[in-house]
């Protein structure tokens, strides 16, 4: 709307304005020319009272100066009356308005003072007058003029005329003036406009320009087509609409890096308002949140937070220092460590930083876990040794027999523990990155036939069939034969230990082009789904009963694990209940030039 617009506002102001001024303007202007009217008419009536006095006093008979006053009296619009000693002598109206006019002259006290011979006096007043027999009233001017003053008493000319005539000469005065008025407040509006336009044009553009800074348009540009204050506005504009892109561009950089150093982050963050709602998450807080959900049973789009995290929130808030709980979700140990975010004085929400514990409590327990099986594997051959050893001391073999069996059971015991401390030794170095090897190109047929060859005699021990399967040219590989072998020789043997009589064990050996796959395939009793995780982990023993009277320490795959991780190769296994267990290694067959250094 206009009245709402600068142009409207600016017009409507300098027109009251200019209307104010013109106002007082025709109001001083109109009494001024009706005062300047009034005081000609008054001006000429007096003169031609006094004209008409000079011809009185110029006659010695007064008919003579009548007939002369009578002749100059017809040249004017105006009326006369003439008294010689208190009597009317001669008037220019009808004779019933000259009695009227004469007795109100005479008794009107302002105008009775000029037969006092001494002053000409003047006035204005409401008189009546009678027209075809009606008596009416009428706006007139009344001057009187003595005399021969020092010659006759009470004698005066009267002239008088209606207001009219003043009227209309006002009322013409107004007409210009109100027309006057008019073409100034036309011209004043006219310019209104188009000063109007120049102030606003630069304005529109700049509210133009500030829309398309909203939108994120920051090049643009505030024409400067003046260097007034509208000139300086639109630089300061422009200024500010570079300072602004400057400003924006360095915020959405570092929020660019805050978002990759929340993506990159390993630990989960979760920003939280006042309210506790979310705000800020990055993936790995974001598949603690699905595991939650998952958990709970709530679709992904909800928007509460875990019960302990949201309590964790409410005492943060409350204390207004940072706090830590420990959560078990879907298996998995989080710790969320959360602390207050402020807003100068108040608290504004919190920022919680969620860590998977889970591999670091698997290897506390892993490493207690250690502490006992170790504990618990020296426990039985120094049990044995202290046992057979009294037995000796106190004589309880009685035969040589029997000391030599004692002797045999002690000796026994003592290559286990040393074999388990030997095993431990080399895990630990393995572990440490200080495992060596010696790498060298290996006829692969020659040498898994003298695996095999080497299991013949143990395997009919246990009633097994062992074969081996080899397919492919004769192809040399670069690795550790002695690793590789105590590899193979792990597998090999826990392969027979657990496949039962009239059972089978294949080492399969297929060469690629970037090395060499090797397998080592049982029908045994297999490994339990839920253990399949856990089979090269130190000392564990997917059946510790029946693993142990059969020699085994839990350390052989463990250490096969490191070897071929050392090889810079890959082992992994699979297995079914009461079908077989399959363990499959691959060896890549390039040297490094730390390889050929080491030949």
């Amino acid at each position: 709307m206009l009245w709402r617009s600068v142009v409207g506002k600016l017009w409507f102001t300098i027109l009251l304005l200019v209307s104010v001024v013109l106002t007082i303007l025709m109001v001083l202007l109109l009494q001024s020319f009706e005062r300047f009217h009034v005081n000609e008419a008054e001006s000429q009536l007096v003169n031609h009272a006094n004209m008409i006095a000079a011809i009185f006093d110029g006659y010695d008979e007064q008919d003579d100066a009548l007939r002369t006053i009578s002749q100059y009296g017809s040249s004017f619009e105006t009326h006369a009356l003439i008294f010689v000693e208190g009597t009317k002598v001669w008037g220019t109206n009808n004779a019933a308005n000259d009695d009227i006019y004469a007795q109100l002259f005479m008794a009107n006290p302002t105008l009775s003072e000029v037969f006092n011979g001494e002053q000409v006096v003047a006035t204005e007043g409401d008189f009546p007058f009678q027209e075809d027999g009606e008596l009416s009233r009428t706006e007139m001017m009344v001057v009187g003029v003595p005399l021969q003053p020092t010659e006759l008493e009470n004698s005066a000319v009267f002239l008088y005329q209606s207001l009219s005539a003043i009227e209309e000469t006002s009322n013409e005065t107004k007409r210009i003036v109100y027309f006057s008025a008019g073409i100034a407040i036309v011209l004043t509006t006219i310019f209104t406009f188009f000063l109007s336009t120049r102030i606003t044009a630069p304005l529109r553009k700049m509210r133009q320009v500030a829309l398309e800074v909203a939108q994120g348009e920051f090049k643009t540009k505030v024409p400067i087509l003046t260097h007034d204050e509208i000139g300086q506005l639109a630089m300061a504009f422009n200024r500010m609409g570079r300072e602004l892109n400057r400003n924006i561009h360095a915020l959405n950089q570092e929020k660019e890096q805050l978002s990759r150093i929340l993506v990159s982050m390993a630990d989960g963050v979760i920003t939280l308002d006042r309210k506790g709602k979310l705000v800020v998450t990055n993936p790995p807080a974001e598949r603690f949140m699905q595991s939650w959900f998952y958990e709970q049973g709530v679709t992904e789009d909800a928007s509460e937070l875990p019960q302990a995290v949201q309590q964790l929130f409410q005492r943060v808030v409350s204390v207004e220092k940072e706090q830590m709980i420990e959560i078990d979700v879907q298996g998995r140990s989080w710790a969320i460590l959360m602390t207050p975010l402020y807003d100068r004085e108040y608290v504004r929400g919190a920022v919680a930083v969620i860590r998977d514990m889970t591999e670091e409590r698997r290897h506390d327990k892993l490493r207690k876990d250690f502490i006992a099986n170790v504990s618990h594997e020296l426990r039985t051959p120094v049990s044995m040794l202290q046992g057979y050893s009294e037995a000796i001391i106190d004589d309880i073999a009685g035969s040589e027999e029997d000391k030599k069996e004692f002797a045999k059971i002690i000796y026994d015991e003592s290559l286990r523990m040393g074999r388990l401390v030997n095993e431990l030794l080399d895990l630990a170095r393995m572990e440490a990155g200080h495992i060596e090897l010696h790498k060298e190109n290996v006829d692969q047929r020659a040498f898994t036939d003298r695996i095999v060859r080497k299991f013949q005699g143990y395997a009919k021990e246990q009633g097994v069939t062992l074969v081996l399967d080899i397919k492919g040219d004769d192809q040399q590989v670069a690795f550790d034969p002695d690793r590789i072998e105590q590899v193979l020789t792990n597998l090999i043997h826990n392969a027979i230990r657990h496949t039962s009589e009239n059972g089978k064990v294949t080492l399969k050996v297929r060469p690629f082009e970037q090395g060499i796959k090797l397998d080592v395939i049982d029908t045994g009793s297999g490994i339990p789904e839920e253990d399949l995780p856990y089979v090269f982990e130190r000392f564990y023993k997917a059946d510790k009963a029946r693993t142990r009277g059969r020699g085994g320490t839990g350390l052989g795959l463990a250490i096969a694990k490191n070897i071929v991780d050392a090889h810079k190769g890959q082992i992994s296994v699979h297995s079914k209940m009461d079908e077989g267990t399959t363990f499959s290694f691959f060896l890549p067959s390039l040297l490094t030039d730390e390889d050929e250094i080491s030949r």
